[in-house]
């Protein structure tokens, strides 16, 4: 499984890159045991920060006997877990509605709704990983 990265070649960005990435790793291993957080969303993006920041954290996730799995079945096309997919739209749903009643700018809504329609026909269309 051999993948071409692109390291970010601005030294601040891989830092930030590598925060976000570590942050979200976090996240995704509190979401495999907190079942109102998603874990494959959080994983997928540690991989595409580690991708720009550091190829030893990238592989050193992608590899991992535990969070591995997560992330290569979709690198590999096998699609998102249903509950992955379930889970992310609807939390993504739910903070936009938050978002949308705490902001009353109309341009904003306009925003926010396109930008989760959006992310949700994405979510939608990518395979469903079928269960093991």
């Amino acid at each position: 499984m051999s993948r071409s990265l692109r390291l970010s070649e601005h030294r601040g960005l891989r830092y930030a890159l590598l925060a976000v990435g570590w942050l979200s790793v976090l996240l995704g291993v509190i979401g495999i045991f907190l079942p109102v957080l998603p874990t494959t969303p959080f994983l997928l993006l540690a991989a595409a920060c580690f991708a720009r920041s550091s190829e030893r954290f990238y592989h050193w996730l992608i590899e991992h006997p535990k969070l591995g799995p997560w992330v290569r079945d979709y690198l590999d096309g096998n699609g998102i877990p249903l509950k992955g997919k379930v889970y992310s739209i609807g939390l993504m749903w739910t903070s936009i509605s938050i978002s949308c009643y705490l902001v009353q700018r109309p341009w904003a809504w306009i925003f926010m709704l396109t930008s989760a329609t959006l992310v949700t026909v994405y979510i939608l269309k990518q395979k469903t990983l079928p269960r093991r």
